[in-house]
């Protein structure tokens, strides 16, 4: 009797067992874990204290630490020859979300997705989700650079505007295509008739005496009112902009203290709120993948930020060209080239 009591005991508590690691695993599929335990890397192809792009991007990620209680990592200054095996080193870790900035990690990222499924790619200006374990995120920078044409068709003196961009990618043409359009616009209706935009591409993202190089060609051919997104190229377009006396729009982070009276106002990229929009999405399953999940003013990610002094008369129309972006009454698709 004793015999058959304790195999019967023995009998439920492995039954006990078996259950109770069956809930477990229930519980570790179904990502029912702390936020704070999620291991997520943001990779940066540039310094966190460059004042444009990866600045940018990295107050999101302190955004993230200090509201949601994450513990996000970043690695700043990774070359293009290093994309790859960054995301292959961060996924062989384990880590469950790995986060990159630039459009330019697109294709590192989809190709190392298809060898690690159980972690989630987001390139944070990605266009390509070929699996269903990416899910960038894409700020429409257009409408950044809408905000951004208000402001330059007001503050222009001749209505010369003389724009650089990073690369010749799809976004940043359509962000420059909707500056330059809507600027010479407005320059025109307030009656100058000679209005134009010239462009160039750096092809960098980080040379800062090219920067400066272009803006003095450009302005010594009659610019007066300079845009660049380039990121570390934009500070010597500054210096330039400064130095020839003409009148710079800043761009993706707050530039009016580079040079004030030389920045005129800038329009910033709210990454802290865009940042811990996809994060929360992430930890909440909603951040799918395969597509590309985007946000703009709508989601109060593009700001106008304006030294002090600044015209107010000019502040209203740019509310008032806000406004009518918000109701739907501009059509961006037709600006685009």
């Amino acid at each position: 009797m004793k015999k058959l009591l304790s195999l019967l005991l023995i009998g439920c508590l492995g039954l006990s067992t078996i259950v109770a690691s069956g809930a477990e695993d229930v519980q570790a599929s179904s990502g029912e874990k702390g936020i704070s335990d999620l291991k997520i890397v943001l990779i940066l192809p540039g310094p966190i204290n460059d004042q444009s792009w990866n600045a940018t991007n990295y107050a999101g990620l302190v955004a993230c630490n200090e509201q949601l209680g994450t513990k996000m990592e970043y690695v700043e200054n990774v070359q293009a020859s290093d994309y790859e095996s960054t995301f292959r080193n961060y996924s062989e870790r384990g880590y469950n979300l790995i986060m990159a900035a630039g459009t330019q990690f697109d294709d590192a990222a989809n190709k190392v997705a298809a060898d690690y499924s159980d972690t989630t790619f987001c390139v944070v200006n990605g266009f390509k989700a070929d699996y269903s374990n990416v899910s960038p995120i894409f700020p429409k920078e257009f409408e950044a650079s809408y905000i951004a044409s208000l402001i330059a068709g007001e503050v222009t003196e001749n209505g010369q505007f003389a724009t650089i961009g990073g690369f010749p990618n799809e976004a940043m043409e359509k962000l420059l295509d909707v500056y330059e359009k809507v600027s010479v616009d407005i320059a025109m209706e307030r009656g100058i008739s000679n209005a134009t935009a010239t462009r160039s591409y750096a092809n960098s993202w980080d040379d800062i005496a090219l920067g400066k190089q272009m803006a003095e060609t450009m302005i010594d051919n009659g610019a007066d009112t300079m845009f660049v997104y380039a990121n570390q190229v934009g500070l010597g377009a500054i210096q330039a902009t400064k130095e020839k006396g003409k009148t710079f729009v800043g761009f993706s982070s707050n530039q009016n203290d580079v040079a004030p009276g030389t920045v005129a106002a800038s329009v910033i990229f709210d990454f802290q709120t865009f940042y811990t929009w996809a994060v929360q999405k992430y930890y909440d399953g909603t951040l799918t993948g395969g597509k590309v999940h985007e946000a703009g003013i709508a989601e109060g990610i593009f700001k106008p930020v304006y030294p002090s002094g600044f015209s107010e008369e000019i502040k209203s129309k740019v509310e008032a060209g806000m406004t009518k972006a918000l109701n739907g009454e501009v059509d961006f698709q037709s600006m685009f080239k």
